[in-house]
């Protein structure tokens, strides 16, 4: 498969804000968060450095990360791992979605689904960005579906 380039800006053009993956082989790319805001300050332009996040809490944290993707391309914001295990915080919206003619910048929204505040510092990792391929699609409006052997059954319907 070639390489893939897509042009990406940093805040105030510092590189520590760039995307980076930990490992040559790994499929995503860590996103910072250079400052927090709550759900209800979405506006404004400022944020928080510290933010301590209390279980059931969301904030946005915003990642100083901007993207120009390709059409038929989309970045998908992820969990990390290690923060999801070890203290319960998610990516409430999971995979977040970066469309391709999207060019503001990356935001996060943590959710805390766990059961102890986790403070969030500057410069803290708090998700992954995994770019992936959009297929081109068509959807047709039918009248009926065709039958299978599941049919139906959904939401834990398998095995029954």
């Amino acid at each position: 498969m070639s390489k893939q380039t897509f042009a990406v800006r940093v805040f105030e053009n510092d590189p520590q804000w760039m995307p980076e993956r930990a490992h040559e082989s790994d499929a995503g790319f860590d996103l910072k968060a250079r400052g927090f805001v709550l759900p209800y300050e979405i506006k404004r332009e400022d944020a928080r450095d510290v933010f301590p996040l209390s279980p059931g809490q969301r904030v946005l944290a915003r990642t100083g990360v901007w993207i120009a993707l390709q059409p038929g391309w989309e970045a998908q914001i992820r969990p990390r791992s290690g923060l999801s295990l070890k203290k319960g915080i998610t990516v409430l919206n999971t995979p977040g979605t970066i469309d391709a003619d999207y060019r503001g910048e990356i935001g996060v929204i943590l959710l805390n689904a766990g059961t102890e505040v986790v403070e969030f510092k500057q410069g803290d990792k708090v998700a992954q960005m995994v770019i992936k391929q959009v297929p081109e699609v068509v959807l047709e409006r039918v009248d009926d579906l065709n039958d299978t052997e599941r049919g139906a059954g959904g939401f834990g319907s398998t095995g029954n």
